[in-house]
């Protein structure tokens, strides 16, 4: 199996990836109008305002929508879960399912899911398991 691939870094998301080392999962949020957002960027999608935070994330969220890749990828051996996690904050995140067997019986929309982190040399990627004890 080939290497995952490592993301991209750029200044704008600089934050994202930092937080991510430190075990964080790291959101912005819109002084101007209280929005909460993901993917990072300089400005808020809403209403386009530069005046932004950064805000942590509680690392809890529910499987919103799934799909079960039986095609290989780089650094990925199918089957592989890849997921849109409704995080506790009110948005949504692409990302892997990990912990949890990529079949249909095993993964329930809205099941509730708790933040680990993948390390891939000296960046750590945030995925989702099913949370410990069943409550998100």
């Amino acid at each position: 199996m080939s290497e995952r691939q490592l993301p991209t870094i750029y200044p704008e998301t600089q934050f994202y990836w930092d937080g991510a080392k430190a075990g964080k999962l790291l959101l912005q949020s819109c002084n101007a109008c209280d929005k909460i957002y993901y993917p990072p960027r300089p400005f808020c999608p809403t209403c386009g305002s530069r005046d932004i935070a950064v805000t942590q994330a509680s690392g809890k969220g529910t499987l919103h929508s799934f799909v079960i890749s039986h095609l290989a990828a780089p650094g990925y051996e199918p089957p592989f879960t890849i997921a849109e996690v409704m995080l506790e904050e009110g948005v949504k995140m692409m990302t892997n399912i990990v912990d949890c067997p990529a079949d249909p019986e095993s993964l329930d929309l809205d099941m509730p899911l708790e933040l680990t982190f993948e390390q891939r040399g000296d960046v750590a990627v945030p995925q989702f398991r099913p949370a410990k004890g069943g409550a998100a």
